[in-house]
């Protein structure tokens, strides 16, 4: 009997893999989809993104296998021996699946890593049931990579890059990853999210942190999908007592990108960092979405987002901060930020706050506008060419929300790439002039 029927409208693209999967989690997923579909405009959290992106095509599972030479070539692009986390221990999944060949074999002492396909546990942080990518990633996830870091054990970086590899149009895959720290441990991730000759692909990973009493992991990613693929990410966080998430986002691939993240503070003085940053073109989508929960006293969050918008590229930005009743003393903060660069670009953003408790602070902002034209004229009149002023102008506006990151050296990172797609864009930018 089929997990699903009939097939719900907006499923078409999975309905072949829907209809066949096994096993309790994944047919429980599967049911879930089929009673809500998936997230259309009419869902309030997906109100200002659409996946019209899915419809009319048939997503069929990515390959198996990959062109180990081609996949070697790649990672030397992607990680050049310049790049400041190329010496980095590294996991590597290609189209979805953990390649252990591409992978370090000497991960640092307290550090475990095995695949979901080893060990294929959805964990109990992700919510199928309310969240639709989330149910589709359950009912057909394939591998993922699964990091536990000893108690204790004060790791430093770790590389986890995900490539899609030479993928025709029209496939999927939908990894499941875990992180896990012990109580009093460290971890320091940079997750790179890339592409090799790949086509029209959807990309749709979750991924659980669990970070115990005094733990802190930090949380970088940077997202560089092909030019017509779909990123849809969630990231659920779990935060005990004193412990620590502090992550980033920049956005800077793909044609449709949605980065959701559940942060939920359950431990007395903890703290969560939800910062990003989207650099968009062309008709790009780029959406940052969180719910940060504050479910224990003295918990601090921050969240700082900035988008820079050209062409008739929209950034989303929707920002809720929970306050429970027992969360006092709760200290909040957001503020979303974007520049447009054309007239035709589009930001929209809702911040949100819900508090039950009474001794609280929490505030948010959002503020809009253009390049500042004294500024572009100081260094015009210097004799900067005005494309390299602008490329100043906006890189020095998203270095500020980059300078939140603590880590020095996934800051340099983050740093190295934004200024190489800058000068990428201004170089294509000129030759088509």
């Amino acid at each position: 009997m089929n997990a699903i029927a009939p097939i719900t409208q907006g499923l078409e693209p999975f309905a072949a893999r829907l209809s066949d999967v096994k096993g309790e989690d994944r047919k429980a997923a599967a049911g879930a989809l089929a009673r809500t579909g998936l997230p259309t405009p009419r869902v309030e959290a997906w109100h200002y993104t659409n996946l019209r992106a899915l419809s009319g095509r048939v997503f069929s599972d990515a390959p198996a296998g990959f062109d180990e030479t081609a996949a070697q070539a790649a990672l030397a692009r992607i990680l050049p021996p310049d790049s400041v986390v190329a010496v980095l221990p590294r996991l590597v999944l290609v189209n979805g699946r953990f390649a252990p060949t591409l992978s370090s074999t000497d991960l640092p002492e307290g550090v475990t890593c095995t695949s979901f396909v080893q060990s294929p546990d959805f964990g109990i942080l992700a919510s199928p049931d309310r969240e639709g990518m989330v149910a589709l990633n359950t009912a057909l996830a394939g591998d993922g990579v699964r990091i536990s870091v000893a108690p204790g054990t004060q790791v430093g970086q770790l590389v986890l890059v995900s490539l899609a590899l030479g993928t025709d149009s029209d496939v999927s895959f939908h990894p499941r990853h875990s992180i896990t720290l012990g109580e009093g441990a460290s971890l320091s991730i940079i997750e790179i999210v890339a592409s090799e000759n790949a086509g029209a692909y959807l990309h749709n990973p979750v991924l659980s942190c669990t970070i115990a009493e005094k733990a802190h992991l930090t949380h970088v990613k940077i997202q560089r999908e092909a030019e017509n693929a779909v990123h849809l990410a969630t990231v659920y966080a779990d935060i005990a007592v004193r412990a620590a998430y502090d992550s980033f986002t920049l956005g800077l691939g793909s044609v449709l990108a949605r980065h959701e993240v559940h942060a939920t503070m359950h431990g007395d003085h903890a703290a969560v960092h939800v910062n990003g940053a989207q650099l968009l073109a062309a008709s790009q989508v780029g959406d940052i979405t969180s719910v940060i929960t504050h479910g224990a006293p003295d918990c601090v969050s921050r969240q700082t987002v900035r988008n820079v918008l050209s062409d008739r590229s929209r950034a989303v930005f929707q920002g809720k901060v929970l306050v429970e009743r027992v969360a006092q003393k709760t200290d909040g903060y957001q503020m979303n930020q974007a520049l447009l660069l054309s007239p035709s670009a589009e930001i929209n953003a809702k911040p949100e706050l819900e508090i039950y408790a009474d001794d609280v602070k929490c505030s948010h902002g959002a503020t809009v506008g253009a390049l500042d034209d004294d500024q572009l004229f100081y260094l015009r009149s210097r004799g900067i060419p005005d494309d390299q002023a602008r490329q100043m102008l906006v890189e020095a506006f998203l270095v500020e929300t980059v300078e939140l990151v603590e880590d020095e050296t996934l800051r340099a990172a983050l740093n190295q790439t934004l200024a190489t797609v800058l000068r990428q864009r201004i170089g294509a930018a000129e030759k088509t002039a």
